[in-house]
Formats: structure tokens, C-alpha cells, sequence
């Protein structure tokens, strides 16, 4: 197949285009280069730099090339940031996916859409593990804007029957691959596996926000998804959306949580070193909770998490980290 991979020069993308291009799949990476890397990307895919923002770009893009499906990995993933700047979010991840979407539909007659959606539409759970089928209820602008893809997708379906796609509501995406050659950095950083381990190899302190919520410990609890998982659960998407047709949204992560307290001891006990922790008050639209029941792609397609256990993260992250020191 002939896949486009937006944000094919980040964290889970570039991951995604080198586990496509060893199944024998042809890649072009989209990418505007803002946050992503251009080292990241595999260089048997096809670099096309452009913003997903730009009509004209992507107008161009789908009048080249002719795509069996999109894999859609380009947005902003802050969610203190997406609080502090909305408007920057909104234009990229809402804005942007559309733009995508509507000109990859009707220049490049494109009908299979995988999206990159988040635990985020959900806020504050009331029922955990939670289901795909929980009130959405986001409390950022992050989480609003993927529910808003949603919907976008949605409504394409609606108007066009023909349109395939699936929203895979990540967890938390983490870990390297296993020989520590790849991994993952942001820039901005706001992910605690990273910014942790950075803090223990540099000696620094490590911010730890909110230590009030109501979990076993006071800090946050999340479902930690190692990224060769979650990039296997795209390539079970994909078989499934080239068989037959639909909307489908499915959460991928474990169905275990790990509170931040217990992700700090973890690295504490990898390192073998002591973290200087200092305690700070909660960020604006974290939610206490998150962690999934993923039944539904577990018994739907077969999906079975190899590499999620927390040592297996935490070791393969170190040895990204210790690499790039």
C-alpha cells in the first residue's frame, strides 16, 4: 500500500513510517518540521515538508501522489500548552486535520483515514477502566480539539458512506525501541518519562504537578502504551478498514494505571539513582484518571500489548536517553 503519514518526523509517527516501510509499504512523510525532526524519519520514506494548515500544500501533495489511506499523526499535544495558547491549537490540530480531511477526500479521492485521537475527550471520568462508549467531557483545549476531529470525521462519513476511518484514543504513549536507537523527544517536552529521566542524568529537580488528586497517592493515574504497541494497533486498523467500511473508535492502552509517583520510583529503581522531586500545584485540565478498557480492539482485532509492562518502558526510554547524552 501506498500510505501518507502526517507528522511522520515525531515521536509516534516516525515509529509508525519505519514499521510500514519493514512490511513493504511505500511512505511520504508530511511534516512541517516545527516540532518534529527530520533525523527521525526513515530515509526510505519520501520527506514532503509542508503545514497541514496550507491548502495549497496539501492541494499539491494529493495531485502528485495517490494514496491507499492517510495515517494522520500532525497536531499539537500539550495539554498546559493547548490551555495557555487555544487559538494555536485550534488552527492546527482542528483547522489543519480539515483541511486535510476535505482536500485528501476530494483531490485524492482518499477513503481510509486513521486518525491519532486521545484519552483526553474523555475529562474526568466517571467510570474507570473507561469504555469508547463514556460521555466525552474534555478539560482542555487539547481534548476539545479531538473530539472536534471526531466529529469532523463523522460528518465526512455522513455526507460520503464510502469514507472509512477509526479514531484510536491514545493513552499514554511512552517508551523507545529496544535497542535504544530511536525514542522520544518533544519540543516542547511535557511527558514525565522524558522529563524525568533527563532531571535524574542531569542532577536537576524534577517538577512534580499536583499531588492532591483523588488516586492512591495524590498524583495523577495513567495508562502507559508503549509505542511499538500502539503502532501495531494502527497496522490492525489498517487491515481491518482495507476489509470493510466504517467509523470505528477504539482506545488503545492496557487497561492497568501507573501513577506518577510510581513512574518516578520506576525510573528511580532503573537508573539506580535518587530523583530530587519538588512538589508543585496541579496543572490546568489534567484529569485524576485515565485508563483504559480495550476490550473492544483486544477482542475486535486481535490486539495483545507486548512491550507495555513498566520495566520494559522504562529500561528501553533509558537506554534512548542514555544515547543521546
Amino acid at each position: 500500500m501506498k500510505i501518507l503519514v502526517t507528522g511522520g518526523a515525531g515521536y509516534i509517527g516516525s515509529f509508525m513510517v519505519k514499521t510500514l516501510l519493514d512490511r513493504g509499504d511505500e511512505v511520504v512523510v508530511f511534516d512541517s518540521l516545527e516540532r518534529g525532526r527530520k533525523e527521525a524519519v526513515d530515509t526510505r520514506a519520501r520527506l514532503v515538508e509542508g503545514d497541514i494548515k496550507d491548502r495549497l500544500a496539501l492541494e499539491k501533495l494529493f495531485k502528485e501522489h495517490k494514496f491507499d489511506a492517510i495515517m494522520h499523526f500532525a497536531g499539537f499535544i500539550s495539554v498546559e500548552e493547548s490551555t495557555k495558547n487555544p487559538d494555536l491549537y485550534y488552527q492546527n490540530n482542528v483547522v489543519g486535520s480539515k483541511n486535510l480531511f476535505e482536500i485528501g477526500i476530494s483531490v485524492g479521492n482518499v477513503n481510509k483515514i486513521i486518525f491519532s485521537s486521545s484519552a483526553a475527550v474523555y475529562g474526568n471520568p466517571t467510570k474507570v477502566p473507561i469504555p469508547e462508549d463514556h460521555p466525552k467531557n474534555p478539560t482542555s483545549e487539547y481534548g476539545k480539539n479531538k473530539l472536534a476531529v471526531e466529529e469532523i470525521l463523522k460528518d465526512l462519513r455522513n455526507i460520503n458512506p464510502q469514507i472509512s476511518f477509526t479514531c484510536l484514543r491514545y493513552f499514554n504513549a511512552c517508551g523507545a525501541a529496544l535497542d535504544g536507537n530511536s525514542g522520544e523527544m518533544h519540543v516542547p517536552e511535557t511527558h514525565i518519562i522524558p522529563l524525568a529521566i533527563k532531571a535524574i542524568m542531569e542532577g536537576k529537580e524534577f517538577s512534580l504537578f499536583g499531588t492532591d488528586y483523588e488516586t492512591i497517592d495524590g498524583t495523577c493515574v495513567r495508562d502507559y502504551i508503549h509505542v511499538l504497541d500502539l503502532v501495531e494497533a494502527h497496522i490492525l486498523v489498517l487491515k481491518r478498514i482495507s476489509e470493510s467500511n466504517g467509523g470505528l473508535y477504539y482506545n488503545v492502552g492496557t487497561g492497568n494505571g501507573f501513577s506518577n509517583k510510581q513512574i518516578l520510583e520506576e525510573i528511580e529503581k532503573v537508573s539506580n539513582k535518587k530523583l530530587n522531586i519538588l512538589e508543585k500545584p496541579r496543572r490546568a485540565g489534567d484529569s485524576d484518571e485515565l485508563v483504559a478498557d480495550s476490550t473492544n480492539i483486544r477482542w475486535e482485532l486481535g490486539f495483545d500489548p507486548k512491550y507495555s509492562s513498566l520495566e520494559t518502558i522504562i529500561k528501553s526510554a533509558w537506554e534512548w536517553h542514555k544515547k543521546q547524552n
